[in-house]
């Protein structure tokens, strides 16, 4: 895992609670302590977490340190690639739900070539791709967008939500673990993740090779809730993803069919 996602995802799950640990986060991220506590003093010279005795806590809100202006930069060409991949796999005339993230923007711009298709989305970042696209019927999803993320949280976005149908939820997550299954590090993103996959007839979750082996604050669903994981080919590299090809195999096993792209 770079070192710059590892810091990320070390950040967001500070930031996720009120203290953490460092044996906590050493679990969640599938790394050693020792690895962590560098990340944290990383972090603390930046003046984003604060360490305590054991472990840490965030010294800024989420908005205010990391979010996706800070990520969206990062592995760009991966994410590019992932994303055609995905859209690769949708038949014109589709339904589409689009979850929010980094890696569904890249998702959104590669989509406009498999039009005609019906899209509601779930960030603002993936709506400003898609509007006014020529064969692209754009649905933004109603909500309150969380802050640092543009997301499209809160009650009016579920029972929005509720009311669709779709043919395909193209899946954004935090991280895919062999026992926890998919996880998130919002509450909020959780639970309109939720109703996404119990509102679409297929489900392809798509992430880079960062997420697997991460455990996120709350579970989304279990493995065999998602047909296809669109991943890339670094989650095979036991060297630079130590739990890449465990989640991979457990993924396989629980029915869900995982493309390298």
């Amino acid at each position: 895992m770079g070192v710059a996602n590892r810091l990320d995802l070390t950040l967001r799950l500070v930031q996720g609670s009120d203290r953490i640990a460092v044996s906590e986060l050493a679990q969640r991220l599938g790394v050693s302590e020792m690895t962590v506590r560098r990340d944290l003093d990383a972090l603390e010279r930046q003046g984003l977490v604060r360490r305590v005795h054991g472990g840490a806590v965030a010294t800024r809100p989420r908005e205010e340190g990391g979010g996706f202006a800070a990520r969206e930069h990062w592995q760009t060409a991966t994410k590019d690639r992932l994303g055609a991949a995905v859209a690769a796999m949708v038949t014109p005339g589709s339904r589409i739900l689009l979850d929010a993230g980094t890696t569904t923007v890249h998702v959104a711009d590669h989509l406009a070539a498999r039009a005609p298709l019906t899209i509601a989305v779930l960030s603002l970042q993936a709506a400003v791709r898609l509007a006014d696209r020529p064969g692209i019927d754009l649905l933004v999803v109603g909500g309150r967008s969380r802050p640092g993320e543009r997301s499209l949280v809160g009650p009016l976005a579920l029972r929005t939500l509720q009311s669709l149908t779709f043919d395909l939820f193209i899946l954004s997550i935090g991280g895919v673990h062999a026992e926890q299954g998919w996880t998130e590090f919002s509450l909020d993103d959780a639970a309109v993740k939720q109703v996404g996959l119990a509102q679409a007839a297929r489900i392809v979750a798509v992430a880079d090779a960062t997420k697997l082996g991460v455990r996120a604050f709350s579970q989304v669903a279990p493995l065999n809730a998602v047909h296809t994981f669109v991943t890339d080919t670094a989650a095979q590299n036991a060297d630079t993803h130590p739990n890449g090809p465990e989640t991979l195999a457990a993924l396989r096993d629980a029915g869900v069919e995982t493309v390298l792209a």
